[in-house]
């Protein structure tokens, strides 16, 4: 049985061994050194063990620029995304350099030999590759934390990450090749997954497998995925509990892969089919919308439904991967059975259950999810996983220019939210700024930095079931969109207190606005630095007309319609 060929014609493997590897260990402690992140560290790892093969490298220069206006490597080779290492430019990295790769823990992952470093645009990089700069995407949010140079040389890895979960599952290409080759399949269809399986799931993979006459691959994403997504402990269970009881082991193969996604739509799904022939399959599902972001800052989505499949199966045979469409799907309860939707009998009764129903109306309530839907493994890993909505943390984030009165209803809305049982953290910005952001200055980079911080911190109270409240000026959006992707969409609630420049200035009691007037003060938002109001806030406050007590009542009732807060 042939083997099928990676993509390039051949897998790529930058990891070192025996002599050299000894030899760059010694080196490398004297080596300058860069911390990289945990996107980056993702990219490292395939990079290294061939699932982005032909790239066997962080991209130059000339391969960036093609990629993002072609989708082409500068050798005419397809392939539809950057990958690149952006570095904080003070870091002084210069082409002959050879520098140490690690991780957040000061790890040595791989050396480097510069050969080039290059400076980039996020808003070409992101008008290119995602199709749009609206900061509510949750990557163009975090592009304004990367470094703003490119490096880019030949990378030796002297060792991948280390995982402590679920290591029988933690695959390279080569190993998930060798696999599909000894259960003697031909034909390998490939399911990429970031949310948990149901019934339909099982439905649409297993009838793939058998169309396309050959194995299956559930090949789901336990790197970066989009914020919000069920957390990968919980989805692998689900994966390995279904796999094991419901499908046939001689055709059926799981395997994770350590992706960081960008959540670029039709350009990712494209990407997302090469990665799987560098795993060996020759057939990949793509979705409705594969790899969307949601909905953008006039509430539509960012891509068409259709437009990922359009794509794949535009460039399939120069990629040599069929596309196989994710159809759609209905229950049939007189007949148990699943069936689509083009082929529903007349008059056949049907039951369905979308994604916000299961998250709004099952677990948010405590209900379990019905067996005809899930199955019953399925529904209880979920159910441990995830609380009631009114068990789980939020974070009320107030945003607005300084005297607007952010914390005067923040801390109403404390005292509101003991009344119902409910503690919170209240994260002020003076009291930040005299604490946690000690030392930073108000350059754009340093209230970047001191907002992303502040989220942080209310991502972590919130991930653990806390409320937190939030109240700083947070004057860009990029940035208050970065902290709504670390704190999750569902769960962070951004509140504009819209009040007047000249009302403000008449309430500052600490006379700052006169002081930015007279230039003593420079960089003050609403005099000489701008304050970019929200554009679509979950909350619109105007002081003017409403009290605090009743611009609090209103954030109360809105918690308690989202079911964070019981009535009583």
């Amino acid at each position: 049985m042939p083997l099928i060929r990676p993509y390039g014609g051949y897998l790529v493997n930058l990891l070192v061994t025996g002599d050299e590897r000894r030899a760059l260990l010694e080196e490398a402690a004297h080596l300058p050194s860069i911390q990289i992140s945990s996107r980056a560290l993702c990219d490292l790892e395939l990079l290294a063990t061939g699932a982005f093969s032909p790239l066997n490298r962080f991209m130059g220069r000339a391969d960036y620029q093609r990629v993002l206006h072609d989708m082409r490597l500068a050798d005419g080779t397809l392939f539809p995304l950057p990958i690149t290492l952006p570095v904080d430019g003070k870091a002084l990295v210069r082409a002959g350099d050879r520098i140490a790769l690690r991780d957040a823990r000061n790890e040595l992952l791989a050396v480097m030999d510069v050969e080039e470093t290059f400076g980039w645009d996020a808003d070409e990089e992101a008008h290119l590759a995602l199709g749009t700069t609206d900061p509510r995407h949750p990557l163009v949010s975090e592009m304004i934390s990367w470094g703003d140079t490119c490096v880019s040389g030949a990378v030796r890895v002297l060792r991948l990450p280390r995982y402590h979960d679920f290591v029988d599952l933690r695959r390279t290409p080569a190993e998930v090749r060798s696999i599909l080759y000894e259960m003697g399949a031909e034909r390998v269809v490939a399911f990429q997954t970031r949310n948990p399986l149901h019934r339909v799931h099982e439905e649409l993979t297993r009838r793939a497998a058998a169309e396309v006459q050959g194995a299956l691959l559930i090949h789901p994403v336990v790197g970066l995925t989009r914020p919000g997504d069920v957390d990968h402990y919980s989805r692998v269970r689900i994966y390995r509990t279904l796999v094991e009881r419901y499908y046939d082991p001689q055709r059926t193969l799981l395997s994770l892969l350590p992706l960081a996604m960008r959540m670029a739509g039709p350009r990712e799904a494209l990407w997302h089919a090469i990665i799987r022939r560098n795993y060996g399959a020759t057939h990949f599902i793509v979705g409705r919308d594969h790899a969307g972001p949601g909905l953008n800052s006039r509430g539509k989505p960012f891509y068409g439904p259709y437009d990922a499949q359009e794509l794949v199966a535009r460039h399939a045979a120069e990629i040599g991967v069929a596309m196989v469409p994710f159809r759609e799907y209905v229950y049939l309860p007189d007949a148990d059975a699943y069936v689509e939707e083009t082929a529903i009998p007349p008059g056949a009764r049907t039951l369905s259950i979308s994604g916000t129903q299961v998250r709004d109306e099952y677990l948010a309530r405590g209900t379990m999810l019905p067996a005809w839907f899930t199955r019953p493994e399925t529904a209880s890993i979920l159910a441990q996983s995830y609380p009631p909505r009114h068990r789980q943390g939020f974070c009320v984030w107030f945003t607005g220019l300084s005297g607007a009165g952010k914390s005067t209803i923040a801390e109403v809305l404390v005292t509101l939210l003991l009344e119902r049982g409910r503690q919170s953290t209240l994260l002020d910005g003076d009291v930040v700024r005299t604490h946690l952001s000690k030392g930073l200055g108000f350059s754009r980079e340093d209230r970047d930095t001191n907002i992303l911080r502040i989220g942080f911190v209310a991502s972590e109270i919130a991930r653990h079931g806390g409320a937190v409240i939030c109240a700083a000026i947070s004057p860009y959006r990029a940035a208050r969109n970065a902290c709504r992707k670390l704190v999750g969409e569902d769960r962070f609630f951004e509140v504009f207190v819209d009040t007047p420049l000249e009302v403000c200035e008449q309430r500052d009691t600490k006379g700052m606005y006169a002081r930015a007037r007279r230039g003593e003060i420079t960089g003050f938002t609403g005099i000489d630095d701008p304050y970019e109001p929200p554009e679509m806030p979950d909350v619109h406050l105007t002081t003017t007309t409403t009290t605090p007590e009743e611009c609090a009542w209103r954030i109360v009732s809105l918690l308690q319609e989202r079911g964070f807060l019981n009535d009583r």
